[in-house]
Parts: structure tokens; C-alpha cells; sequence
């Protein structure tokens, strides 16, 4: 038995913001005009309404999908309504639905992970039809008060962010379906970027509520880990990226967008860039851009995951 990807869709929120409206909205220190845009490539990213929750994105992304029967519901995301009960149980009350529930927690990673964990489940035979969603608002952990340019270095990577919801549908097939997964981890790297506040270290104080991040070090950290994970999946599945009618980057900034996918040849015509205009939607990268492609029965996907932490998931399938 396989895990097909039967359905993907997306929710973005209506209000945007560029990245000049960004910059503006910055008190304290003024950064160079232009320097988001021109160290990201963002031009402009989502912002959830003010009464939106995690669990409302991923509702509204869901609606989109057949998921009356699902037998399973995964929130897999690195933002939550709460911290108990997990945020699944509420997305699980507005859709009506009445089955199993959890969360699946790895930053950026975190959908990806709970299609990793949705297909084990289904390939056992322990559900037939899964629901995995996510609702990402990293909008409400942004720093707008900076003190300065170190402070302002800093928070960068929250000014990259965007908040979307979506959603996928995993049913039991007996022909297509999910044939490749790999997943690694470097957890030395955690400290590399955080979002500290509400957990047992830091429970109330609001100067842990921010997003924060070291660019640099960020990436020196992926480039100490390599390639090897996604070469791999090509070498043992004897596949080349000219098979796949889409291949999925998780996409933070377009340099090193452009920097990974000339590192492993990816073509660029097998890409969907979002990034321009959606920014950096954490989980909600990498189904952002199958539902972007419209891509449907017949095609191939490979998903290439990146997440804080630090980790790397790739995930091979046959729609």
C-alpha cells in the first residue's frame, strides 16, 4: 500500500505587506531603503487579520480539499494557536470533523515531517485517508521596535516571513503514491535561530516573543551539511530532476535560492518561485508552490525541505 497525494490546496490572507511598507513600519532604527528587497528578493508578503489564528489558515486551506472522511488529522506547523490543547483539535472543531488528531512540530520542516509520519501511518494500515495541514501567523512574532543595527541584524529574518495556510490530502493507493523519503539533522545548529518566548525556558517575558535569527551563520550551517541528501535521493532512485514536473525548494531568500538549485542542478523550468510575492511561508512553502503549479494525477513531485533546528527532509512522489 502507498500514500498518494491526492489533494493540495492553499489559503493566503487578503492584507499584504511589501517590503518598503516593512521597512517603514520599523521604529527606532531606519535601515537603507531598499535592503529587505535587495538582500531577499521579497517584494511583498501575507499578514493574517488581527482576529486570524494558526487554526483558521489551516480550516480555510482544508475547505479546499475532500477531507469530510478523513480518518486522521495532522497540524503540522511551527506556529500554534496554544500551547495546550495541541492546535490540531481546533482545526479538527471548525472543519467538523470527529477523527484522531495531532500535531507534528519542526520549524519550516513541519509539514513535510507530518507527510513523513500521515504516509508511515497509512503504508501500516493504521488509516486509509489523512488530512495533514498547516497555519502559519509568523507575522505575530515580527520585532518592530529595534534599537539598533545589531538589533536590527538580528530580527532580519522575521521581516522575510509570511503567514499562509494550507493543506494535504493523503489517501491509500494501491499503485501511486509516495516512493522516496529521506530525512537528516544537524541538532548542534538549534541556537542558530529561535523563537524562545513561551516554552518552558522563557514562559512570559516578552523580549523572547520576537523571531531571531543569524543569517549568515544560518547558512554556513546548511553548507556545512550539504547536498548529499538530495543527490542521494536521485542516485538511489536513478531519477534525474528532468523526470519531476515540479520540484519544491523551501525558499527563505532568492540568492540562496539561486546558490542551492545551481549546487544541485535543478533545472529552472521544474521550479516554482514564490518567494517574490509570497515571501517566506515557513510550512507553507512547499505545498504553496504544488498547489502554484497545479500540478494533478499523472505528475511527479519531489519536495526539498528546510528547516531551524537545523533539518532536511526530501520527499519523492507519483500523483
Amino acid at each position: 500500500m502507498k500514500a498518494r497525494i491526492s489533494g493540495v490546496a492553499t489559503y493566503l490572507p487578503e492584507r499584504t505587506l511589501t517590503s518598503g511598507e516593512v521597512e517603514a513600519r520599523i521604529e527606532g532604527y531606519v535601515p537603507h531603503r531598499g535592503v529587505v528587497e535587495r538582500m531577499t528578493g521579497i517584494r511583498r508578503r501575507h499578514v493574517a487579520a488581527d482576529g486570524e489564528q494558526a487554526s483558521d489558515l489551516a480550516a480555510a486551506a482544508a475547505r479546499g480539499l475532500d477531507h469530510d472522511d478523513a480518518d486522521l488529522l495532522i497540524f503540522a506547523s511551527a506556529s500554534q494557536d496554544m500551547v495546550e490543547p495541541a492546535t490540531a483539535h481546533i482545526v479538527a472543531a471548525k472543519l467538523g470533523l470527529s477523527c484522531p488528531v495531532f500535531d507534528v512540530k519542526n520549524a519550516c520542516n513541519s509539514l513535510l515531517n507530518g507527510l513523513q509520519v500521515a504516509e508511515a501511518l497509512i503504508r501500516t494500515g493504521a488509516h486509509r485517508k489523512v488530512l495533514v495541514c498547516t497555519g502559519e501567523v509568523p507575522s505575530r512574532a515580527i520585532r518592530w521596535r529595534v534599537a539598533d543595527r545589531e538589533q536590527f541584524v538580528d530580527a532580519f529574518a522575521g521581516y522575510t516571513l509570511s503567514d499562509a495556510g494550507a493543506a494535504v490530502l493523503l489517501t491509500a493507493d494501491q499503485r501511486r503514491g509516495i516512493f522516496y523519503r529521506d530525512f537528516s539533522a544537524d541538532s548542534t545548529a538549534w541556537a542558530v535561530g529561535t523563537l524562545p518566548g513561551g516554552g518552558s525556558a522563557h514562559p512570559r517575558d516578552p523580549e523572547y516573543s520576537y523571531f531571531r535569527g543569524d543569517g549568515r551563520r544560518l547558512k554556513e550551517a546548511f553548507e556545512l551539511i550539504g547536498p548529499d541528501i538530495f543527490l542521494n535521493a536521485l542516485k538511489r532512485t536513478g531519477l534525474t530532476w528532468d523526470d519531476f514536473s515540479v520540484v519544491a525548494v523551501h525558499q527563505v531568500a532568492v540568492p540562496y535560492l539561486d546558490t542551492l538549485t545551481r549546487i544541485l542542478g535543478i533545472p529552472r523550468d521544474r521550479l516554482v518561485v514564490t518567494l517574490p510575492e509570497h515571501g517566506n511561508c515557513a510550512s507553507a512553502t512547499l505545498p504553496l508552490q504544488l498547489a502554484a503549479a497545479g500540478v494533478g494525477p499523472g505528475d511527479r513531485v519531489a519536495l526539498l525541505g528546510l528547516g531551524g533546528g537545523i533539518s532536511l527532509g526530501v520527499l519523492l512522489a507519483d500523483l
